[in-house]
């Protein structure tokens, strides 16, 4: 990693303030499948700046929709943070650690006007909101229940009397607001599926919106960084730590997604061994450093693996302008390998791999990819 970039100028600045005394940063996946290529930046990003500066890094499970998630994926991520050199020094969270925690911020919004209970459906809820960020939304008729009424609605809620859909808690917000994650979004929703951990505790669960900045400032994360698809949700993520007075100020700061040519670099239908690269990058001769720092710093000029990836990781557009206005942020130390090694490490990699039961390993990821997509899979 590069020793100065934008994110490092703006951690020097908030230690130089004594708005912080030591780094603590975090990785939170939802485990509902396994880490792809582009989890690789975020990690490596998040790891690298808390030991560069002698600090802490979590990993924290997400696990906040029962429904998607499972054991085997905790353990998948947990392996290949450990493979990539990433372990969390911090330690390992899960995201219903919190469950407690947030439902007790919940009430504590309600009871001050800051949250209530709709009966909307979430196609009308869509409906009511629009699509005009120039165009203030239409309240919900549900709007304007009494603090009372919305905290005995809300508990009833957590005692199962309703079916899923039925009720959704909202913040109150700002309905004319340009940013629409701020126009009354939901924060807690009623989902009847066993939880891999709290088995069937609670059938109302916690938004992503609401429940991250909870689970940060109870870490006591400093700076939660995170891609610029998480850009619009800043303001509500400061909006959940002001509002419930949580006993941390957690700073979140984003970064440009890095993407790669020819390559899906989200969760994509990729086979192999275990899943730290899309899938496909982890087994022996495929060094994984050589992911992290590519992934992280720009561009890699030749094959990693030809069988599942064939183009260069570059720079594209979106992320080079994006990274380089911030001065010049991570793409400046490129690393490039020769192309003619790729060839000999993929084919003793693969060998050695397949040797050593990889093929069992392969035709077992693409049954399940099968059955969960419902395509064929080469």
């Amino acid at each position: 990693m590069a020793d100065k970039n934008f994110l490092t100028d703006i951690i020097d600045a908030d230690l130089a303030e004594g708005k912080v005394q030591q780094i603590h940063t975090r990785f939170p996946p939802e485990p509902n499948g396994y880490l792809h290529i582009g989890s690789a930046k975020a990690i490596y990003i998040n790891w690298s700046i808390a030991n560069q500066y002698g600090g802490k890094f979590n990993l924290r499970l997400d696990d906040t929709n029962p429904a998607r998630e499972g054991e085997e994926y905790v353990n998948s991520i947990i392996e290949d943070l450990h493979w990539l050199g990433a372990d969390p020094n911090g330690g390992i969270f899960y995201g219903s650690d919190y469950f407690d925690k947030c439902y007790e911020y919940a009430e504590k919004l309600i009871l001050e006007g800051k949250a209530y209970v709709d009966d909307l459906t979430r196609d009308e809820m869509r409906e009511y909101r629009g699509s005009d960020a120039g165009k203030p939304s239409r309240p919900s008729p549900w709007r304007d229940r009494t603090p009372e009424e919305n905290l005995d609605l809300f508990r009833r809620m957590r005692a199962g009397e309703f079916k899923e859909g039925e009720k959704t808690l909202r913040a109150k917000i700002d309905l004319a607001s340009p940013n629409m994650n701020m126009r009354d979004p939901a924060i807690y929703r009623i989902k009847y599926a066993e939880h891999h951990r709290q088995g069937n505790k609670w059938c109302i669960y916690p938004m992503y919106d609401f429940a991250h900045p909870i689970q940060d400032a109870i870490e006591g994360i400093t700076h939660s960084m995170c891609s610029l698809e998480f850009e619009n949700h800043r303001p509500l993520y400061n909006w959940v730590i002001e509002h419930c007075e949580l006993p941390a100020h957690p700073r979140q700061i984003e970064f440009a997604r890095l993407n790669i040519d020819h390559t899906i670099t989200v969760n994509g239908l990729y086979l192999g061994d275990a899943t730290a690269a899309t899938t496909a990058l982890n087994f022996p001769g495929v060094d994984p450093e050589l992911i992290i720092i590519a992934n992280t710093y720009g561009k890699l000029n030749g094959r990693i693996v030809k069988k599942f990836s064939c183009g260069a990781i570059s720079a594209e557009e979106d992320v080079g302008t994006s990274l380089n206005s911030k001065r010049d942020a991570m793409l400046t130390q490129a690393v490039v390998a020769p192309v003619d090694q790729f060839d000999s490490v993929y084919d003793k990699g693969m060998a050695d791999y397949l040797a050593s039961g990889g093929q069992n390993i392969i035709d077992e990821r693409r049954e399940k990819l099968e059955a969960i997509y419902g395509v064929h899979v080469d």
